[in-house]
């Protein structure tokens, strides 16, 4: 594919490409194309999960590595990013300190991948989508379904919005609205699965009873270890040396949108850490220092949110929707958009142009879409599944309770709905959600302080 398309004659970029056969023996005649997410994460990694979820019972399955990561040329890898985030794991996560600390990382890695010739701002979303058009004319498939997740439903609007020819169906799998998407989105995101997780808790008898003020007990960890952080030695659950870890109000916060500590161990893990007990979390957090050096594709994911999801709103809106969100935290943790610390000051150094005009737009759309989305999900939070819903005049909403990011894998029931849908994408059997309810959540005994 050409790097840039405003320059055909340019550099080219080669992208991996992975053909699964159908297990059916008389499989549809339309395969599925997956988008994943991140973005910077490895499509091909996920081809498991994909598999053992059914998503290829009976439509072949193409599964493309996204330009810049892993298993495409070039790689956007950042080293310098991922040590950056072994080491961090022993950092206050959101002490200026810190975010210099990953400034430089990014500084450095976008001054290797430029000396390279590479242009970074020719990885983003509308180039993505464009790769994935010109496989399906190079593969000679005639209409296909497309089914994305996370930074892949954003990837898939635009698809659907810029390139809506051969295209079947569409399923999307915890929504990223390219119209919405933005630093100060995550902090509703996050608002809604947190809540709903505290919701669920208080729905269950057993629940409820032992741990009865949840919101309340987040903001007073979430207040104290700011104000007082915990350093800890912890052993990464891979296993491996123990590690020194420092856990503050903004690593507590990640710990739970990155779902870090499962949903069901959520109340007892925050429970243990108000009675001196912080060994959950402890552990969650040294997770970090042992990343695969090289894998992650931070080179993509720069680029796109530096395009495409910071411009347009200051630092000063940030803090504004994490305070309606969560009043009574601390503005320092407040002020660092969940999952992207620091990001408009690692944006300043990646310096790539402002993109919103051509991708903050929403999609409209009679092509059939299911869209899915877990009421526990803190990083896209379920309602923009809906929202998105509202200019798909053909589209299906499926909501499946108590399940967090990317809902098909963790889901029976969202399997065997996608699989519907990719038989009837007007009419699939959305029957199994009903009487659906969250797993009973972890109840321990009452601990003793420490």
């Amino acid at each position: 594919m050409p790097e840039d398309r405003a320059h055909p004659n340019g550099r080219t970029v080669r992208l991996a490409v992975v053909i699964i056969p159908a297990v059916s023996k008389t499989p549809a005649k339309e395969p599925v194309v997956f988008m994943t997410g991140g973005p910077g994460a490895d499509a091909i990694d996920d081809i498991p999960f994909l598999i053992s979820s059914g998503v290829n019972r009976n439509n072949q399955l193409i599964v493309m590595a996204q330009r810049g990561t892993l298993h495409s040329e070039p790689n956007l890898a950042c080293p310098e990013i991922d040590r950056f985030y072994a080491r961090s794991v022993g950092l206050r996560y959101d002490a200026p300190s810190t975010g210099r600390l990953l400034v430089a990382a990014a500084k450095q890695c976008r001054d290797r991948l430029t000396g390279q010739g590479i242009e970074v701002s020719a990885y983003n979303t509308t180039e993505n989508a464009a790769d994935f058009a010109d496989l399906r004319t190079a593969l000679g498939i005639r209409r296909w379904n497309v089914y994305g997740y996370s930074y892949g439903t954003d990837l898939a609007l635009t698809y659907l919005r810029r390139h809506p020819q051969g295209i079947r169906a569409v399923g999307i799998d915890s929504v990223v609205p390219p119209q919405i998407v933005s630093l100060p989105w995550t902090w509703d995101s996050a608002q809604e699965g947190i809540g709903a997780i505290f919701a669920a808790c208080a729905a269950q008898p057993r629940c409820r009873t032992r741990y009865p003020d949840l919101p309340r007990t987040l903001t007073q960890q979430v207040r104290r270890l700011e104000a007082h952080p915990l350093t800890l030695t912890a052993t990464p659950p891979g296993g491996g040396d123990p590690v020194r870890v420092v856990l503050d109000g903004g690593a507590l916060v990640n710990l739970l949108v990155a779902n870090a500590v499962p949903a069901v161990d959520v109340p007892a893990a925050l429970d243990a850490l108000a009675h001196g007990h912080p060994e959950v979390f402890a552990r969650a957090r040294a997770a970090g220092a042992n990343p695969v050096i090289g894998e992650f594709a931070h080179g993509l994911t720069q680029s796109v949110a530096c395009a495409e999801w910071v411009p347009g709103y200051t630092e000063s809106d940030l803090l504004k929707a994490g305070r309606r969100a969560f009043p009574g935290w601390p503005d320092p943790v407040l002020a660092q958009a969940p999952q992207l610390p620091f990001q408009n000051d690692v944006c300043r150094v990646w310096n790539v142009p402002d993109r919103t005009p051509v991708q903050r737009v929403t999609t409209v759309s009679g092509v059939p879409t299911l869209i899915v989305s877990g009421t526990f999900d803190m990083k896209t939070g379920a309602r923009w599944g809906a929202f998105t819903g509202r200019t798909l005049s053909r589209s299906t909403y499926v909501l499946i309770p108590g399940i967090g990011h990317w809902v098909v894998p963790q889901s029976p029931c969202a399997q065997s709905v996608l699989a519907s849908f990719l038989v009837r994408p007007t009419a699939p059997d959305t029957s199994c959600v009903a009487g659906l309810a969250p797993k009973p959540f972890t109840i321990t005994p009452e601990p003793e302080s420490a």
